[in-house]
């Protein structure tokens, strides 16, 4: 099952610097890495360099979901990749993000590999599009540039 993969894109009305700087500053990621719409923050620590570490703690119904990993690939405003270890995915799971200018603002596209299996991907699917649904907010909230 290590073939599976979720690809998932999204068109965000914000520059691609604000976008891209969202998935490495800790306390904007702990307002949208959700396992649900309308969650608590998640609690996160990160190294954001290549080779840093990160652990990102999600709650749901009073359960917490640790998820770590390390920043293998930093391309500042263009691409980010990184391992993904929670306990739904595989030790050797990467997620991708490729940051591009389109007319509307920054289309990112998200490319998770290796899952153990068709129903952890499709949980990480819909985790993922819901992740992004969650990011939108955030940007039109968040100052940072």
């Amino acid at each position: 099952m290590n073939d599976l993969s979720v690809v998932v894109s999204r068109i965000f009305p914000a520059p691609r610097t604000k976008v891209f700087e969202a998935w490495l500053d800790p306390q904007v990621l702990a307002l949208f890495m959700q396992p649900c719409e309308g969650g608590p923050p998640a609690t996160v620590t990160n190294d954001p360099v290549e080779g840093g570490d990160f652990e990102i703690i999600m709650r749901a119904d009073d359960k917490e979901i640790p998820h770590r990993g390390v920043y293998k690939e930093i391309n500042r405003h263009s691409r980010l990749a990184f391992t993904w270890e929670s306990p739904f995915s595989l030790p050797d799971s990467v997620v991708t993000l490729d940051f591009k200018d389109v007319a509307d603002g920054t289309e990112l596209t998200l490319t998770h590999v290796k899952f153990p299996s068709e129903e952890s991907r499709d949980g990480h699917e819909g985790g993922w599009k819901g992740i992004l649904a969650a990011l939108m907010p955030v940007l039109a909230e968040s100052k940072a540039a």
